[in-house]
């Protein structure tokens, strides 16, 4: 496939759940050192300073892009789908505080960077549910809600319960722990949604298929954050069950997530993974030498799919396959019959 003339014109905000998954993966790694030692530690590092050199990457070329192709950003803010991957940015930013803070403890940098994330965060959670707000959404502005409800809608809910993860630890356990509870409320309400627009509209699209291993993330981190900020560890247990639940819930679609052309919604797998083998190696600190292995399984999982997305990446960027125009921005997005804008 050729090169597009405009490459940074594709560039969307969701590039940056590269960052997401390899954060995720340096932590799942880090959590492995009590059963691997000096090796888990040696790959945590690895990874963290790989996700740090992405983000520096992607965030240069994104403030390009602004630049260069202003409307294609206003074009991905007012996108019924593609809007909530805007969290993915600030998410970026708690994890590499969050990555830093584990491998080095805390620091200046690690706190002004979770900081500005957790802030951002906050202001993009409030900016996705105020589209909500809009006078006869759906009705006289032409834009269908229920099509636009998808498993990225789970974005900016992972966003605010990341914050305790390295927030407690920083210093800042009452902000982290009020971000907290916004994620936990909101967590139900997207649940909601999404099983609503499956029975008003279907099945989200073939090509964001893989985005349905999201609904993973949400229990996965809410398990290591309520242990960061001091609750029984029961909880964490209730939350990996649901997070279990849910990837093998999300696994009945992964042949036909992979069945298609590779596209960066591909990557929409990789931090839920991460997250819920992180949280499975906390827990098996204290389990059976069987669940351990059950979690060394699930990072070995983790870390191929997430090695098969990087060099699928690195040959779409070859062959000019990425950063092109991508068939998920030119979603049909028509109401359900009889629904308010339907075409």
């Amino acid at each position: 496939m050729p090169h597009h003339d405009t490459p940074l014109k594709f560039l969307m905000p969701g590039w940056f759940a590269i960052v997401m998954g390899l954060c995720g993966l340096s932590l799942a790694w880090h959590r492995a050192t009590p059963l691997m030692g000096e090796m888990a530690g040696a790959g945590s590092l690895v990874l963290g300073v790989l996700a740090a050199v992405v983000a520096l990457v992607l965030a240069g070329a994104s403030l390009l892009r602004w630049q260069r192709h202003p409307k294609a950003l206003a074009e991905d803010l007012n996108h019924p789908v593609r809007h909530v991957f805007v969290a993915a940015m600030p998410i970026s930013l708690l994890l590499l505080a969050t990555v830093a803070t584990a491998l080095a403890g805390p620091s200046l940098p690690a706190r002004v960077l979770w900081l500005a994330g957790s802030i951002w965060q906050f202001t993009v959670t409030v900016w996705v549910l105020s589209r909500w707000l809009r006078p006869n959404i759906g009705a006289k502005d032409g834009t269908p809600f229920w099509p636009g409800i998808t498993p990225a809608l789970f974005i900016p809910v992972v966003g605010n319960v990341v914050p305790p993860l390295a927030g407690v630890t920083l210093g800042f356990p009452e902000w982290a722990a009020a971000q907290f509870g916004i994620g936990l409320f909101l967590w139900p309400v997207a649940l909601t949604l999404l099983a609503v627009r499956v029975a008003v509209s279907g099945m989200w699209p073939e090509r964001l298929l893989p985005t349905t291993f999201i609904t993973v993330a949400p229990p996965a981190v809410i398990g290591l954050a309520v242990l960061q900020l001091g609750a029984p560890v029961l909880l964490a247990w209730v939350a990996w069950g649901i997070g279990l639940f849910f990837l093998a819930w999300s696994a009945t679609v992964f042949k036909r997530a992979v069945s298609q052309a590779f596209s960066v919604p591909f990557w929409a797998m990789s931090f839920p993974l991460a997250a819920f083998s992180a949280l499975t190696l906390r827990l098996s600190q204290d389990a059976s030498g069987a669940f351990q292995a059950v979690a060394m399984i699930l990072l070995a999982l983790a870390s191929v799919v997430i090695a098969a997305l990087a060099l699928a990446t690195v040959k779409g960027l070859r062959d000019g396959s990425l950063l092109a125009p991508e068939p998920v921005a030119a979603l049909n997005l028509a109401a359900a019959p009889g629904e308010p804008g339907a075409r």
